[in-house]
């Protein structure tokens, strides 16, 4: 009997721990644990990789432990926040999609800078015109990539279907005008480690 009142109120502090962290963040309205769709095994094990990834950020660089936040829902991860360069956003997207049990990432880390206009209007002109070949070319799905330019160099992230995907992929970013450089960080299908239950 008194095992299993410890066992019960030790079972009832883990799960507390582990609903109550989806009320806020990234969308802004709160989310009452009574109204969310998500199974109680699906909340804990977002919560578990949400934990896991934090834990991978502040193993990375201490620095980060507040600039960076991270909200997994349904394995679908969403990371915000401010770093010093294009390199280490491509880092932080790495790590989220190595955590075990990633469908998708969402990228929305900025990069800290003093704005410059035209350097800016020329970055957006050149990621509309990638985001525009890859909409276009009907051999890739261009809802499966995230294109972000920085001073002329663009940063593609996402998932290929094939090899050849990647490779058309990373050839438009080429093709287009005025572009120094083309960062890749594109996994295929086959080499992620998604767990299908």
């Amino acid at each position: 009997m008194k095992n299993s009142l410890i066992f019960i109120l030790i079972i009832g502090i883990i799960l507390s721990a582990c609903v109550g962290v989806a009320s806020k963040g990234i969308f802004g309205t709160g989310v009452s644990v009574a109204l969310d769709p998500r199974t109680l095994g699906t909340q804990i094990d977002d919560s578990i990789m949400q934990k896991n990834l934090s834990t991978r950020i502040l193993l990375k660089d201490k620095k980060y432990l507040l600039s960076i936040k991270s909200k997994v829902l349904d394995g679908r991860i969403f990371i915000t926040g401010k770093v010093d360069n294009p390199e280490e956003k491509l880092q932080f997207t790495k790590l989220a999609w190595e955590t075990k049990g990633a469908r998708s990432v969402r990228n929305d880390i900025k990069i800290k800078e003093e704005f410059n206009f035209k350097r800016s209007a020329k970055d957006v002109l050149i990621t509309s015109q990638l985001r525009t070949a890859l909409i276009l070319n009907k051999n890739i799905k261009a809802t499966n990539y995230q294109i972000d330019t920085y001073k002329k160099k663009i940063y593609v992230y996402g998932i290929a279907l094939t090899l050849e995907e990647k490779d058309l992929v990373i050839s438009e970013a080429k093709e287009i005008s005025d572009v120094k450089n083309v960062i890749a960080s594109i996994l295929l299908v086959e080499d992620l480690r998604i767990q299908k239950e």
